[in-house]
């Protein structure tokens, strides 16, 4: 073991004095950029230098040459943009796939929380992401999902306790926990999720929030227990109150949940150095169609906010949040990840740097190396559902029922009262959540307000999130019908009308992520979608992405579990 550390010790002096000799032009650069005016996160100005890059590293801005030079004249050069919060899983592809995509709009690294696959797989779900993430272009640091399921009262595919969470924070990317959703336990001081927040803070890494509308003592208490920041804010008083506390602020703007317009102002001197971006959900029309962070900063800047305020927070301010403090910056010695764009207006990228290679050109990613995973994790993953089989019988019309109102543009619900049957008049639908992990037969009923299906049923296995089947629909024969194609596919989205299925979406990993290309998923999706907004949804939602947070008893006010309509606020079943 001695001599391996002296052989590394050697290799990294060799590294270094080729660093330094580069550095004093003492041998030529590996890669120079020539003539860039860069964002200096730093001063917070625009510089104008040539960037010397060698081993990987920047090593120099002054007057350079190199083996390799790109003439940057009338350019921007900017440090890689890094994704605050994302969960890969949302963008329904492997996440080689989901690199191909991101990639050349300028994402060098996202910190992902694998809590979907988690709750379907449990610690083999994390595993797996580790292993589909090793090696990528895009540099992939996982959050350790705090929440599985995501409170006590819901049904997902495992449950992760503190002990089964404590061995991943050796591994070299696991940065620390994902966001607590759990609240109501935190503050009630119930004993599970204060051992995880504890373990965290012992192992020296950052813990991320979830807490939506948490205000005066309660705030206080939350942030108090080491929960450092936020991704749930939907107003600019709900953001300033947790800034105030100290929490580091991730706005968000993503397919389901768009909260930029809202948190924009956020971006400026007062508050910008404490705000990050984030997508947290991201489906592949969006990032086919918008991008991705650079999607978020070019709407940013365009509402008014001052660019390099925007940069910063895209790049400088999550880094060093994460503590990341190789990344985010152009400087001597900071890692070569690096985005060339046209300019702050169009802000058109057109080249990415990994580490100071070439990772994307002209809208495509360069290719690279597919990592390999272990057999019997892609088994697992490819056999994630028990049967199950929903019948019309399943429905009580007659029986009073509860009505989870939808509310456009936005996850929340609210309380829309009671009713015996649906009424496609009043846009009122059946709803019902199918258990489908350890084949319990449990079966959740509601009625659901907003959807606006005139006929047919959705069915989808990506239910938030424990991932049970989630279906819609006019009558009880077809939200039968769809939710068994679901079980059947293994997992995925139909679209269901007059006896048989109109549209679908097989997603075959975990029943949450498909094993086709980007582009393919998209034209699937797009149909599914066409199909559903044939039938009547409300074309101010997405049809899957937004009925798969019906699912989800963390944000307010009513939601659907596997038990029933189950209350958030009050923290009871209806």
């Amino acid at each position: 073991m001695y001599e391996r550390e002296n052989e590394n010790i050697a290799q990294a002096v060799q590294k270094k004095r080729r660093i330094i000799d580069t550095a004093m032009r003492r041998e030529p650069a590996d890669l120079v950029l020539k003539n860039a005016s860069y964002v200096n996160v730093f001063t917070k100005e625009i510089s104008t230098a040539d960037i010397a890059i060698a081993e990987g590293l920047i090593v120099g801005m002054g007057s350079y040459s190199g083996k390799t030079e790109r003439d940057c004249s009338k350019k921007l050069v900017l440090p890689g943009f890094l994704d605050s919060h994302i969960h890969l899983e949302s963008s329904l592809v492997t996440p080689a796939e989901f690199t191909k995509a991101v990639l050349p709009h300028g994402t060098t690294t996202v910190v992902a929380d694998p809590h979907e696959i988690a709750n379907v797989m449990g610690v083999d779900g994390i595993e797996y992401m580790l292993q589909a993430t090793q090696g990528l272009p895009v540099d992939v640091r996982l959050m350790l999902p705090s929440c599985v399921p995501a409170t006590p009262l819901d049904e997902a595919g495992a449950v992760l306790e503190r002990k089964d969470l404590d061995p991943f924070y050796r591994h070299p990317r696991v940065q620390g926990l994902a966001e607590m959703m759990d609240f109501p336990g935190v503050l009630s001081g119930n004993l599970q999720p204060l051992e995880k927040l504890a373990s965290a803070q012992m192992s020296n890494r950052c813990i991320d929030g979830h807490a939506p509308d948490l205000s005066g003592e309660k705030l206080n208490a939350y942030i108090a227990a080491g929960v450092s920041s936020d991704h749930e804010c939907w107003n600019i008083q709900d953001a300033i109150a947790k800034l105030e506390r100290g929490q580091v602020i991730m706005i968000r703007e993503g397919t389901a949940a768009r909260n930029l317009e809202a948190l924009a102002p956020l971006l400026n001197e007062k508050y910008g150095a404490r705000c990050l971006l984030c997508t947290d959900d991201k489906h592949p029309n969006d990032l086919i169609k918008k991008g991705h962070i650079d999607g978020i900063i070019r709407e940013a800047i365009h509402m008014g906010a001052e660019p390099i305020t925007v940069i910063k927070a895209a790049t400088f301010n999550a880094a060093q949040y994460f503590r990341m403090h190789d990344r985010g910056a152009i400087a001597p010695g900071w890692l070569a990840d690096l985005v060339v764009v046209d300019n702050f207006e169009n802000f058109c990228v057109e080249a990415v740097y990994k580490r100071g290679i070439l990772a994307a050109e002209n809208q495509m990613a360069c290719s690279f190396h597919i990592p390999s995973i272990d057999v019997r994790l892609t088994e697992r993953a490819l056999c994630t559902f028990q049967p199950i089989r929903l019948r019309p019988e399943d429905f009580k019309p007659g029986e009073l029922h509860h009505v989870i109102g939808m509310i456009n543009g936005e996850i929340t619900t609210v309380d829309a009262g009671c009713a015996r049957a649906p009424d496609t008049t009043q846009d009122i639908l059946w709803a019902a959540v199918v258990e489908r992990h350890r084949g319990t037969g449990h079966i959740g009923i509601g009625l659901l307000h907003g959807y606006g299906l005139k006929s047919g049923a959705v069915a989808t296995s990506i239910s938030h999130d424990s991932h049970n089947v989630i279906v819609v629909g006019a009558c009880a024969e077809d939200c039968s019908a769809a939710a068994n194609r679901v079980a059947d596919l293994n997992g995925g989205i139909v679209v269901w009308n007059q006896g048989e299925s109109a549209a679908e979406v097989p997603l075959p990993i975990a029943g949450i992520m498909s094993d086709h290309p980007l582009e393919t998923v998209n034209s699937q999706l797009e149909a599914a979608k066409k199909a559903a907004y044939a039938l009547g949804v409300n074309p101010e939602i997405d049809p899957f992405m937004t009925l798969s947070f019906m699912a989800l008893p963390v944000i307010p006010t009513l939601r659907l579990t596997t038990q029933g309509v189950f209350d958030v606020t009050k923290q009871r079943y209806l």
